[in-house]
């Protein structure tokens, strides 16, 4: 199941943001990362089965100030598959004539 989570993290230096990046990194399932918010004090990450408690217990301990703002589910958009708007009809098959009154001249 992907998911994206915001997570609010105390970054007030470039290398409290660097180390956060670090530790997001690190977690297990996460393919995607960013810092965004106003502030550059939230952090987003996006993933497969990732745990987002034992994320915010990892920047906790380094970082002091975590909390898990939202939690939500990415739903992937299927492909539609290409609908013919002709219906199938059977191919239309021309005999020839028996009879030799009928042939074309």
């Amino acid at each position: 199941m992907k998911q994206k989570m915001v997570l609010k993290v105390q970054m007030n230096c470039e290398k409290c943001r660097t180390q956060a990046l670090r530790i997001a990194a690190a977690s297990q399932g996460v393919t995607s990362m960013a810092i965004q918010g106003q502030e550059k004090d939230e952090l987003m990450v996006a993933g497969n089965g990732v745990d987002s408690v034992k994320l915010t217990r990892c920047l906790r301990k380094k970082l002091h100030h975590a909390t898990i703002l939202i939690v939500e589910e990415i739903k992937e958009k299927k492909k539609e598959e290409k609908k013919d708007d002709e219906k199938y009809t059977s191919p239309y098959y021309v005999y020839p004539c028996q009879y030799q009154a009928c042939s074309i001249m």
